[in-house]
Formats: C-alpha cells, sequence, structure tokens
C-alpha cells in the first residue's frame, strides 16, 4: 500500500504540540474516499484499480490504509491484526484503532487533504463502528466520542461499502492468508454481524454510503465504483 511520507511538526497544523486541534470543517479542498466492508471484499485492489483512474496531470491521489498508513500507525497495526482473536478485548481494540487514526490523520488524510489531494483509504472510521462497535459490543457512544475529538473534522465524502455473504468473503480472505488473521478468525456470527453493520451504516448515511456488491466480476465492480465516483466528481471541480 503507498504511503506519502510523514509530516514533521514544523511542516503541518496538524502537529500542533501545544494539544490544539487543527481542523478541516469548512476548508473545500480535496476529496476523501474510503473503501469500507468485510473480509475478502477486494477493498485493496479496487482502491488501486481507482487510484490509477484518477491519477493524472494536476490531480493528486493519495492511496493508504487502515489500521496503518503512517510509520506509528503500522507499529500499532502489527498490535491489532495478528495474534489470537482474543489477544485483545473489543474496547482495547477501539482505543488502539483511535491512536493509530489520529496519527495517520495528523501525518498523511490531514496534510493531504489540506494541499487538494485525493485521498483514497482502505478502511477507516467506519470499520471501528462495525467491528468494534456492532460486532465487537463497544459502546456506541464511546465510538461517537472518540470520533468527534480525535477525527477534528475529518470525514469521508464518499464511502464505498463492498458487500458480499460472509462466507464469501472469509473463502477469498483464506486464499490470501499470511500473518494478518486475527479478524478473519473470530468466526462466523462475528462476520455476519459485520456485514449487517456496514448495511446499517450505508442505510443511515445514504449521501455519503454507496454499497457495492462486491460478489461480482472484478470488472463490474469497479465499473459501478467508477460510477460513484463520477457522481462526487458531478459535485465540485474535482
Amino acid at each position: 500500500m503507498l504511503t506519502p511520507g510523514s509530516s514533521t511538526p514544523t511542516e503541518s497544523p496538524w502537529l500542533d504540540l501545544r494539544g490544539e486541534t487543527a481542523n478541516l470543517k469548512g476548508v473545500n479542498q480535496g476529496r476523501f474516499i474510503t473503501f469500507e466492508g468485510g473480509e475478502g471484499g477486494g477493498k485493496s485492489t479496487q482502491l488501486r484499480l481507482l487510484a490509477q483512474r484518477l491519477s493524472g496531470p494536476g490531480r493528486d491521489v493519495v492511496s493508504t490504509r487502515e489500521p496503518g498508513g503512517s510509520p506509528g500507525a503500522e507499529a500499532i497495526r502489527d498490535l491489532l491484526v495478528r495474534g489470537q482473536a482474543d489477544r485483545w478485548s473489543a474496547l482495547t481494540e477501539t482505543l488502539l484503532m483511535y491512536a493509530a487514526r489520529r496519527d495517520h490523520v495528523e501525518r498523511v488524510i490531514g496534510p493531504a487533504l489540506e494541499r487538494g489531494a485525493w485521498v483514497l483509504c482502505d478502511r477507516f472510521a467506519d470499520s471501528t463502528r462495525a467491528y468494534q462497535g456492532a460486532a465487537g459490543g463497544t459502546d456506541p457512544a464511546l465510538i461517537s466520542a472518540l470520533e468527534d475529538h480525535v477525527l477534528a473534522g475529518v470525514r469521508p465524502d464518499l464511502t464505498l461499502v463492498l458487500d458480499l455473504p460472509p462466507e464469501t468473503g472469509l473463502g477469498r480472505a483464506a486464499d490470501r492468508a499470511g500473518l494478518e488473521t486475527r479478524f478473519e478468525s473470530k468466526g462466523e456470527a462475528f462476520h455476519a454481524r459485520l456485514r449487517e453493520a456496514f448495511l446499517d451504516i450505508a442505510a443511515a448515511e445514504p449521501e455519503r454510503c454507496r454499497v457495492i456488491d462486491a460478489s461480482r466480476s472484478l470488472e463490474t465492480v469497479s465499473a459501478d465504483i467508477w460510477s460513484a465516483v463520477e457522481d462526487l466528481l458531478s459535485r465540485g471541480d474535482g
């Protein structure tokens, strides 16, 4: 996964050593697209294809991922995605996710949006709502409070929810299994709740979210994603 170089405190107002929080609310720069959904939906592949299609003269495209995306967040990623399913409680996962996310926003996402880039991210805050919240049992009020305090106004312009039956996705994920299998090992009931959670998020925020049937061919899914992005392009001068 491609990520830009990390910023230093003197390069970005997102790293305010006095503890003040930078905020992008009302700043009409850059576009932020997130890819969400359960395991094996093809998010990474589709993100790469979209980045290739968007890239061109005059458009800065940043591809990144969560957990991870900055050096500090990648270190936390290793704690989250490896080991036994019960290595961490859902609450501990939530806190680790938001520690990683804040570093990612400070060093990569916020500065990129501020300079007018298109940021494509494999997972973001909706994954915490679904994995640690609806499927894991962490209090939604706590997650909402963390979103408000940690994200500093950063919200996706478009979220693409790649949806498919959990058994199909887990089968695909097993084919590429490596060391990062902790979440895949959480069981079928967990992944069924996960799918419903993402669909509930999309239903609650239809202006932001587009559900894509990821059980179809790569080309068909890619075409639907591009249609959703064209709608975003038509809203402004991106």
